[in-house]
């Protein structure tokens, strides 16, 4: 960790690359591919390298003060450690946010949070015995329990946010998007249920989950309008995204019976045609291409395992994909492995067309290290270059 009054590495050519990376990638005009990271606070309280103030989950998540000092230490950690194509070194203002994690739609349910050593907090699914239960205890109001929290933690960070500075830099709440977003109704309902409750009853009992499927639907678009509607974000607007890693394990008919109806509510609820996105772990590619037809998806976060030059061949050149090597290998690998598989990745024809973006394949792993990120990023700045043609990646 960098201490406060170190002398401040010169990140001033990074940033300027940066800047030019992400400027041509959106105006469709390429120079190379860009690399991101999905690393969170997760990162700081179980990694030992960046976790040195002891932080554990329960009190980063039960505490808006220890949430506000924890993520201007992550942010400072990731911004002078982590190599990727975003800003490094002193930002102009810290940002700091509501961080429920995963949990925290389960819980809006009655799910009670659960805290496990070197983990996450987690959801227990206690209807599992009784999924009718859930309606029967009914839909909790927008900003009720772990929503109401959240309304709390965000009014706190605010506050110390207006009050004080670090490393002589202004602080920035972001708006709250915990009650803004969503899982998606399947992973909800696994979180609920349990995913082996939810597939038996949607092969036995279809039109029983359907009804519950419903309900969360209904309960979630309710709570995502009353939150943006108490923070002046207007709807529907351009780059609406979901998630909902659930489907990975059921078919294409499966999802376009019980679960595509349900993502189109969504969609339509709250997003514009433009800039539509999902987020998918696992193997989901199966869905990907009805995702785009059905429902006019054109930016796909993948998880793992990925067939990234098939996945390109399947969706053509016009659809955004993000990915990259799976996030057990990196922490895993060999910084020369790291560099083998980003390598692999980058030629195998995903780049093709200039709408692709590398990142770990999904959520950069506590004790990854940073070696192997440092490789992936030499690696894309060196082998992921486009060259006049727009042609990309091609072996050396």
């Amino acid at each position: 960790m960098m201490a406060t009054g170190a002398e401040v590495p010169d990140f001033s050519a990074h940033n300027e690359e940066v800047r030019e990376v992400w400027a041509a990638y959106h105006a469709g005009t390429p120079i190379r591919v860009p690399m991101v990271l999905g690393i969170n606070p997760r990162y700081l309280i179980c990694e030992q390298g960046a976790n040195a103030i002891g932080l554990d989950f329960r009190t980063y998540s039960e505490s808006p003060d220890a949430m506000f000092e924890a993520q201007l230490r992550f942010r400072l950690w990731t911004r002078f450690h982590l190599f990727q194509d975003a800003e490094m070194g002193l930002p102009d203002a810290w940002s700091v946010y509501v961080d429920f994690q995963n949990y925290y739609e389960a819980a809006w349910f009655g799910c009670p949070v659960e805290y496990r050593h070197g983990q996450v907090p987690d959801a227990a699914p206690i209807y599992c015995d009784d999924p009718e239960k859930v309606m029967v205890r009914g839909a909790p109001g927008p900003f009720d329990g772990v929503m109401g929290r959240a309304v709390e933690f965000h009014d706190r960070l605010s506050e110390r946010a207006r009050d004080e500075t670090f490393m002589d830099r202004a602080i920035v709440a972001q708006t709250p998007g915990t009650g803004m977003g969503t899982d998606g109704p399947m992973t909800v309902a696994c979180s609920l249920l349990s995913a082996g409750v939810v597939c038996e009853m949607m092969a036995s009992e279809p039109d029983r989950l359907g009804r519950l499927l419903a309900f969360i639907t209904d309960a979630t678009i309710r709570r995502v309008a009353a939150w943006k509607d108490r923070y002046g974000v207007a709807y529907p607007h351009d780059g609406y995204g979901i998630a909902d890693d659930s489907i990975a394990l059921i078919s294409v008919a499966a999802y376009r019976r019980h679960i595509l109806p349900l993502h189109r509510r969504l969609f339509d609820a709250f997003g514009t045609a433009n800039g539509r996105s999902i987020h998918l772990c696992g193997d989901a590619t199966r869905h990907f291409r009805t995702i785009r037809d059905e429902l006019g998806v054109g930016s796909f976060d993948t998880g793992y395992p990925v067939d990234f030059g098939g996945l390109r061949d399947d969706l053509g050149p016009d659809v955004h994909l993000y990915g990259g090597p799976s996030a057990p290998f990196l922490a895993a690998a060999t910084a020369d492995e790291a560099e083998a598989e980003t390598a692999h990745i980058l030629r195998s024809g995903v780049a093709r067309g200039g709408r692709f973006v590398l990142r770990e394949g999904n959520n950069l792993a506590p004790g990854t290290p940073a070696e192997n990120i440092r490789r992936m990023y030499d690696t894309v700045r060196r082998v992921g270059r486009y060259d006049a043609g727009g042609q990309c990646c091609m072996p050396s």
